[in-house]
């Protein structure tokens, strides 16, 4: 397709499609190392509800090795040494982070608007980090058997971004896996999440957790001043919840979880619910000559865990590692992209393998159950023999291959005098 003549032409080494996690990581690793990238954002701003808000500590780990952990520990969030559940009024601690070795041993509850905003500024010292909201990505642009860059759709008109490598970070429901004709492995999920807030009071247990009785599951996740809540239900459900009414929803709710009984009215309208459609899926191969796929985009994860985010975040840093060196001498060919995967696909499957373990043994038992709920064996066992927390909390907390940065910060020039 031949190029509008009002079409703007932008070159850059690398253009990295979606400012989530992963992209953000990415561009700023990349930016880092002294090469110039640009990240398509297709908001206006990260300003999102219920999106995926734990940080864990093989994140906050990277944080500090890229010297700005106590930068970020200054935004708003909400520390969790210790996640568990209460399986019908018994309450049971699943991981202990606090045994980790890394500086921070504890989930970090923080918006993702926080913690996206404050990884934009901190890419934004680096000369080759452009950030460019309102830009979302409409197709690849391809020559010669090989991708060569992106159409964009941007405030100013049709841009083309023309770069040596283009990573697309763009989400689960990805344009550019779509484009590019990628096959998708659709793992599948028993459940869906309806989101939303409840207020919280002073004399709320300032406790995350999960709470499981016989044919319902709320998860509940202290913000500070509001509850942020999962109401998990069965797969393909919410019409049917809907058509029952708000009033039916709120009494299941309180149903689940009695304390927010006296709470439920606050939950106005549907417009206050928010649908998240699990996926779980993953892609047999995430590249092709010129393109690369990490993060949701290559595999969609199970909201089981809240491990996305760091797995995305890992993604990230491994592909900066094996791609910097490549991209500055620009000799990143198939085989380097084929390096990521390899790196980063056994640690995927492992974890997507987990949640959907955890799916069918756990959450579509207790969803279909109508017979008293009692405390799985193994649950039982990490309440008699506390150290074997730290199991669950080295999976959830660090994953199964933990990431470190290893692109050096380029030197920048000295300020003109």
């Amino acid at each position: 397709m031949a190029n509008d003549p009002a079409e703007t032409a932008i070159e850059a080494t690398c253009c990295v499609v979606g400012g989530g996690p992963a992209g953000m990581m990415l561009g700023v690793l990349l930016a880092r190392a002294g090469l110039d990238v640009m990240v398509l954002e297709k908001h206006a701003d990260f300003l999102r509800d219920f999106r995926g808000d734990t940080i864990h500590p093989s994140t906050l780990e990277l944080m500090h090795e890229l010297g700005i952990l106590d930068d970020l520990l200054k935004q708003p969030y909400v520390p969790a040494p210790t996640i568990g559940g209460d399986i019908a009024g018994t309450t049971v601690t699943v991981a202990d982070f606090r045994h980790l070795p890394v500086r921070c041993g504890f989930v970090a509850f923080m918006p993702q608007w926080d913690f996206l905003n404050f990884m934009a500024a901190y890419g934004a010292r680096f000369p080759g980090f452009r950030l460019k909201m309102r830009h979302e990505a409409t197709d690849l642009v391809e020559e010669a058997g090989r991708v060569a860059g992106v159409r964009a759709s941007s405030p100013d008109g049709p841009v083309t971004i023309r770069a040596d490598l283009v990573v697309a970070c763009d989400g689960r429901h990805s344009t550019l896996r779509a484009r590019a004709g990628f096959a998708v492995t659709d793992i599948g999920a028993p459940m869906d999440v309806m989101w939303f807030r409840l207020p919280r009071r002073p004399d709320d247990v300032a406790e995350s957790l999960g709470v499981f009785v016989p044919g319902g599951m709320l998860v509940t996740i202290d913000r500070g001043d509001y509850w942020q809540c999962a109401y998990v239900i069965p797969k393909g459900s919410a019409d049917t919840l809907r058509a029952a009414g708000l009033p039916a929803f709120r009494a299941g709710v309180a149903r689940i979880k009695p304390a927010f009984a006296n709470r439920v009215e606050a939950i106005a309208d549907w417009d206050a619910v928010k649908l998240l459609t699990v996926t779980v899926d993953r892609l047999p191969r995430w590249h092709r000559p010129g393109l690369l796929c990490i993060g949701d985009a290559a595999h969609a994860m199970s909201p089981i865990g809240g491990v996305g985010i760091n797995l995305a975040v890992q993604d990230a840093v491994a592909a900066a590692n094996i791609l910097a060196a490549p991209l500055a001498e620009r000799r990143a060919d198939d085989a380097v992209l084929a390096r990521v995967q390899a790196r980063r696909e056994w640690p995927t499957v492992v974890t997507q393998r987990l949640q959907v373990l955890i799916q069918n043994r756990v959450v579509a038992r207790v969803l279909g159950a109508t017979e008293a709920l009692s405390v799985p064996l193994p649950l039982r066992l990490l309440q008699w023999f506390p150290p074997l927390r730290r199991l669950p909390a080295r999976l959830i907390g660090m994953g199964v291959r933990p990431e470190h940065i290893a692109t050096p910060e380029a030197p920048r020039p000295a300020p003109a005098r």
